[in-house]
């Protein structure tokens, strides 16, 4: 490829042509990302090239670097919570311009299949999510090096670079004015978390809700169960700092897991609800943990919402007697069972009209060059979301700083 052929600014003359840009690029598990010229093509029919402004970073693409056997492979791109600014648009792609501000996300919305018009159900039939190194309709890459070596894409989304190329049938639309640093929290963790108590549950008011882990995505749930009016919301952890922290976002009790004495959770929970709590949600991604969630579940009516993503291959156990008797529902839960397309629009105007908290959940805040510190601090636990700024003056003079720093 000639260099003339490469551009780097974003505008009329880049469109339909090769962009060089950096990414911070995974070539190998756990090992420090490399910050590294890369070449990113024009989007092809229904894709679309972004200027990511903000991302942040979620444990899933921290289990996915750690990785060393398949679905794992390198080198790769990570990264899929983020906000950005359509750059340009290929074929067929319709209610999207240069211009607009976009949230990526996993899950499609393809608009024509039975899923996608039924609002039961967010997992795309047409446009499945796979874990796939490619894009979503081909098994092709839109990166590679200076060298011409093929760079592999995560959850469709790849966000750790200063433009992606990601399916039309991934991205929300959201108003401009919403701050890049607290938009890419809805690509992912946060609206995974409101989603589970708010769509996939429907918490009703007055209910009590126990979370099992108390991450990102299970402060998420404790938020949505607020919102959805839920009257005792019960954290679960092995970090008793976790407490303090979910007060902000309506935990009212707490359990720790590690100091239960001679009872187990779903015994603390049955005592704390008089017979157990009417929603569970498993934030971790453990059997066991799955287990204790369905455990201490009302009888009758009780939901237990699995949202962590257990190793591929892992199964958890059941009575079956008490799962027939019981009466009781066990469900997983993809993105919350949000539909991105209109419910991410939803969720942001929430937070600009002071409903939603997004702010607590961002602890800190660093520049591109600085994203190996990110994967430090999240690993360390000591940050709930760590937002990178990719585009270092787009929206940031304006834009809420972290909670602390």
């Amino acid at each position: 490829m000639e260099q003339a052929q490469v551009h780097h600014q974003l505008g009329a003359h880049t469109a339909g042509k090769p962009i060089r840009c950096r990414a911070a690029v995974a070539r190998a598990a756990g090992e420090p990302l490399v910050i590294q010229d890369i070449i990113v093509q024009p989007p092809k029919e229904h894709e679309i090239r972004i200027r990511i402004v903000c991302t942040s970073l979620c444990h899933t693409d921290i289990s996915f670097w750690k990785l060393k056997d398949p679905p794992a492979c390198f080198p790769r791109i990570m990264g899929h919570e983020a906000v950005g600014i359509v750059e340009s648009v290929g074929k067929s792609v319709d209610g999207l311009a240069a211009g607009d501000t976009v949230v990526p996300t996993c899950a499609a919305y393809c608009g024509e299949c039975a899923d996608c018009e039924s609002e039961e159900s967010n997992l795309c039939s047409k446009l499945p999510f796979k874990l796939s190194p490619w894009m979503l309709r081909e098994e092709t890459s839109r990166f590679s090096d200076l060298n011409g070596e093929v760079l592999y894409h995560f959850m469709y989304v790849s966000s750790f670079s200063e433009y992606t190329v990601v399916d039309a049938a991934l991205v929300a639309k959201i108003d401009p004015s919403v701050p890049p640093n607290r938009a890419c929290l809805l690509s992912c963790g946060v609206s995974t978390g409101v989603g589970a108590a708010w769509r996939a549950a429907k918490v009703k008011a007055g209910s009590t809700v126990a979370i099992f882990g108390l991450g990102a995505v299970g402060l998420a749930v404790a938020e949505g169960a607020r919102l959805c009016g839920a009257s005792k919301i019960i954290g679960i952890d092995i970090n008793p700092d976790k407490f303090e922290i979910g007060k902000k976002f309506g935990i009212t009790d707490f359990i720790n897991s590690g100091d239960c004495g001679n009872k187990s959770v779903s015994q603390v929970v049955k005592e704390m609800t008089s017979g157990g709590a009417d929603y569970c949600f498993e934030c971790v991604g453990m059997p066991s943990v799955m287990q204790q969630a369905y455990a201490c579940c009302r009888k009758g009516w009780g939901k237990t919402v699995v949202i962590g993503a257990a190793h591929p291959g892992s199964q958890m156990t059941l009575d079956c007697l008490d799962l027939v008797s019981s009466g009781k529902i066990l469900t997983g839960s993809m993105l919350g069972d949000i539909k991105p397309k209109s419910d991410i629009p939803v969720l942001a105007k929430r937070y600009m009209d002071k409903e939603l908290n997004l702010d607590d959940f961002v602890t800190h805040e660093i520049d591109f060059e600085d994203i190996n510190r990110a994967f430090d601090m999240l690993i360390s636990g000591s940050c709930i979301r760590c937002v990178i700024w990719i585009g270092k003056e787009e929206g940031r003079r304006n834009a809420p700083s972290a909670a602390s720093e």
